[in-house]
């Protein structure tokens, strides 16, 4: 396992249903964070914002939902 900030991809993949919805999720983290949000976690660092928010999937700090099911 490498010593990446934000873990391997199999563990990332256990809390979303898809890389797609990794992808979404921490893209609108990182958006929130570059905004001026409040980090979740102690590993941060303010000029990696994506970093920062996959390290928040990783910990479980990022609760993920699908709210609709495919496209009608």
């Amino acid at each position: 396992m490498s010593d990446s900030v934000f873990g391997d991809l199999d563990n990332l993949l256990d809390k979303v249903d898809s890389k797609f919805s990794l992808v979404n999720v921490v893209t609108k983290r990182a958006k929130q964070l570059n905004n001026g949000a409040p980090a979740l976690t102690d590993r941060v660092n303010p000029n990696k914002p994506v970093s920062t928010a996959f390290n928040e999937v990783a910990v479980g700090k990022i609760h993920y939902h699908r709210t609709r099911e495919g496209i009608k």
